[in-house]
């Protein structure tokens, strides 16, 4: 997959621009607070159905716009080869009207949900704020989960949005218990709860098992990436050793083994029942649902120890590059590989991993690539400068 068009409409930065890509490396340069990493947003909401840098949609709206669009060509479907077939061409069009509900057209067609996009233009995209990957919270390792099965299995955001639903609404029940004490509100928790725990414990188990089988595809090419990334030498390359792990919020752990199918989400649904009936008493003490996936945890062991407090600077930007690197190879086991965005990444890295990320661009169909100066891309390609909401093809380039 390439994107060959970018149009955006009064997002962020941008009143208007119009931005014609080609396969391979394309390098947006320009100082910072120029709009740079604004065009990597755009291309990665249409993937993801958000954005990586602010929750709401609010701050993507130009100020005294009503409304933001986005709007991708890609081509899909190509032989690979430089004078093969151009493939099909694919439009996708999101508009964002915060205070309202957003829309989405594909191939022109209206779509009764954003999510039924999602997917449809696929990107993986690494930035400085990758780093909470190793050192930031669960939470943060749980949503590089999420967005990755969001574009690997469409059915997943719907699974994943369906479980948030049941959630509040079980938070709620044992909040309001905790707050009426007992009497009339020990009786409605005991005519509802239950019902809220088993759709719970449902749709639980549908994530849980399509985070372990994308945790255990992952495991291959993420510790692959990682020795190519820090390897100066064999002795070096045999040292390096990045392992991953799924623990469950009821205790147990599951260790990534590559070639390990989906689990069965029956046993799962049983494993999450029993591991709620463990801490409902501590449920109605503190008003909240204290297991299902929204507490369990990715985790990350660097050469036998937890990355998490143990990895260097170094060794944690290797990381967690490496996981996107895996993304990569994860999605384009299922389907179409990813459009690649790199947002001033080669600035942050040492001559040893630039010289090797910039080998493994040179194999990718796509790769959007920010820069506050042109130097720092170690990459042959188009070069396009941006600034102050513009962006425009560098003369001579």
């Amino acid at each position: 997959m390439f994107l060959e068009r970018l149009e955006l409409i009064d997002f962020r930065s941008y009143a208007a621009a119009a931005l014609r890509l080609s396969p391979g490396v394309s390098v947006l340069i320009g100082p910072n607070a120029q709009g740079k990493t604004n065009l990597l947003e755009a291309v990665h909401y249409l993937a993801i159905g958000s954005s990586h840098r602010v929750a709401a949609d609010t701050p993507l709206v130009r100020v005294g716009a009503d409304a933001a669009v986005v709007r991708a060509v890609a081509r899909t479907d190509r032989s690979g080869a430089p004078d093969g077939p151009q493939g099909r061409a694919l439009t996708v069009e999101l508009e964002l009207r915060p205070g309202g509900r957003n829309r989405v057209r594909l191939n022109g067609q209206p779509q009764p949900r954003v999510r039924d996009a999602i997917g449809q233009i696929r990107s993986i995209m690494f930035a400085p704020e990758d780093l909470g990957l190793v050192r930031g919270d669960p939470a943060d390792r749980r949503r590089f989960l999420d967005e990755l099965l969001a574009q690997r299995r469409p059915a997943y955001l719907a699974a994943r949005q369906e479980y948030e639903r049941v959630l509040r609404q079980r938070n709620a029940l044992l909040r309001q218990h905790r707050g009426s004490g007992r009497g009339g509100g020990q009786a409605l928790l005991e005519q509802t709860l239950p019902t809220w725990t088993e759709s719970l414990v449902s749709v639980g188990a549908t994530l849980l098992a399509a985070r372990i089988a994308v945790v255990h595809a992952l495991a291959g090419p993420a510790d692959a990436a990682y020795r190519d990334l820090v390897a100066t030498s064999p002795q070096r390359e045999a040292q390096g050793h990045l392992r991953l792990g799924y623990e469950l919020s009821t205790g147990r752990r599951v260790e990534a083994t590559a070639g390990c199918g989906v689990p069965e989400p029956a046993a799962l649904a049983t494993e999450l029942r029993e591991g709620l009936a463990v801490v409902a008493q501590a449920e109605l003490e503190r008003g909240v649902t204290l297991a299902g996936p929204h507490r369990d945890e990715l985790a990350l062991v660097l050469n036998g120890l937890p990355a998490k407090g143990y990895a260097s600077h170094g060794e944690t930007w290797s990381l967690a590059l490496a996981l996107r690197l895996a993304s990569i190879d994860v999605l384009h086991d299922v389907g179409e590989e990813p459009v690649v965005l790199l947002d001033d990444v080669f600035a942050e890295l040492d001559e040893l991993r630039r010289r090797r990320l910039a080998e493994r661009c040179e194999g990718f169909e796509q790769v959007l690539v920010t820069a506050a100066v042109d130097a720092a891309v170690p990459l042959a390609g188009p070069r396009y400068l941006v600034h102050e909401g513009t962006v425009e093809p560098a003369v001579g380039r």
